[in-house]
């Protein structure tokens, strides 16, 4: 393999994405209409729900609609005392996340859903900026920008904040000024309602080589958007924090679950020709994530075997060469938060550790369905429970009235 010729294109295409992530704008407009929030629970932290609530009822949604699993009495429970007529509580057997949807997008009324994960919260003004997109009449999806909640309450929080800020300053941006975002992340998705009513099935019962999918449901969701011809977007201005792990292990099973949820989602669009009618940018992007595993194995195989020598001198060399390339790679986001820097070197190991075996070990297993870090014994998920967090007084929801569905725009 011509490593040099693959290297500068690979450069090449981040400077692309790059460069065109430097020219988005979040789309400004008045656009007003009726939402419908929808809320899949499995073994959620009651406390962490309560509060993530707060801030979704704080907005003023036609309606938040939880669905939580039969068994999960102590979510019940907590729900059952939040007094406000925009909650709407639908205890179900889940089946997976997908099933839980179903039952939530089916119960909805709203003309936009706005989909979010139940450890998820909203800044102040997500719901108003997140409407905006859909005065254009072919958007069907939009991403908002998403950052870990209580960065600094874990070393593993900060290393997901800094590659997850890459996503949505460098890479999400360039795929929304060309209509063809690949993933419009689950844990806060707005979506026409029309347009998810018409694939739904698609969603709820989707097989991979034979077995039926219970995970993966944003980038399903994503791609059945896409082929149904509509652009997905992204609104910068649309702010969510969600719970990441606190521990080693738990941040390698989200990464796993994640890996494996993509490598099924991509190859599935290929397949099905749908990868080939978005655009360019968002081809390629596919093909780097699909491909990395591959062209980083080969270019530390190559930098390891055949340019280094067993000395102090060329492992540093090796090292600054590493962490310079990710230095670059990293401006975005070191820009906004120096401080970050002196976790240059770890982040730059978990990148490499993220690329190789967690996506080599996803690809070969990437059949293998499940949640990885939530148990039907465990009430939260694996280091994603409110004792993590700082300690803090969480607000009580409060009671407002109910939103008429009048629908004061057409989406």
């Amino acid at each position: 393999m011509p490593l040099g010729v693959a290297g500068v294109l690979v450069w090449g295409l981040w400077l692309y994405r790059w460069t065109l992530s430097r020219g988005y704008r979040p789309t400004l407009n008045t656009f007003r209409t009726t939402t419908s929030v929808v809320v899949p629970s499995f073994r959620e932290d009651v406390d962490v729900l309560l509060a993530c609530l707060t801030t979704w009822l704080d907005q003023d949604p036609s309606e938040v609609i939880v669905v939580p699993d039969l068994a999960d009495t102590a979510v019940i429970d907590g729900l059952s005392r939040v007094r406000d007529p925009r909650l709407r509580v639908i205890p179900f057997e889940h089946r997976g996340k997908r099933s839980a949807l179903g039952v939530g997008i089916r119960a909805a009324r709203g003309e936009v859903l706005v989909l979010t994960d139940s450890d998820t919260r909203w800044e102040p003004g997500l719901l108003e900026a997140v409407q905006m997109p859909f005065a254009d009449i072919t958007v069907g999806a939009v991403s908002t920008k998403q950052n870990v909640y209580q960065r600094w309450s874990s070393i593993w929080r900060v290393v997901a904040d800094w590659i997850i800020d890459l996503r949505y300053y460098d890479y999400v941006p360039a795929m929304a000024r060309r209509g063809g975002v690949i993933c419009v992340s689950g844990r806060t998705a707005a979506y026409r309602r029309s347009v998810v009513m018409s694939v739904l099935p698609n969603l709820e019962h989707e097989f991979f080589l034979g077995k039926r999918c219970v995970a993966g449901d944003d980038g399903r969701l994503t791609w059945l958007v896409l082929a149904s011809g509509y652009r997905t977007t992204y609104q910068g201005n649309a702010r969510a924090l969600s719970m990441f792990p606190t521990s080693f292990r738990a941040f390698c099973k989200q990464r796993v679950r994640w890996s494996r949820n993509s490598y099924r989602t991509y190859l599935t669009a290929a397949w099905q020709g749908w990868l080939w009618r978005v655009p360019f940018i968002s081809k390629v992007t596919v093909l780097q994530i699909l491909l990395t595993p591959l062209t980083m194995g080969m270019a530390l195989g190559y930098l390891v075997g055949s340019r280094s020598e067993a000395t102090w001198a060329s492992a540093g060399l090796a090292a600054a060469w590493l962490m310079g390339g990710r230095l670059v790679r990293s401006a975005s986001h070191l820009v906004r938060r120096p401080l970050d820097l002196f976790l240059l070197p770890l982040v730059t190991l978990v990148v490499i550790f993220v690329s190789l075996p967690i996506k080599a070990n996803a690809l070969v297993t990437m059949n293998k369905q499940g949640w990885l870090t939530r148990a039907a014994d465990r009430q939260g998920a694996d280091g994603q429970t409110f004792d993590t967090l700082a300690p803090e007084l969480p607000a009580a929801p409060v009671r407002r009235p109910a939103a008429a569905f009048t629908g004061a725009g057409r989406a």
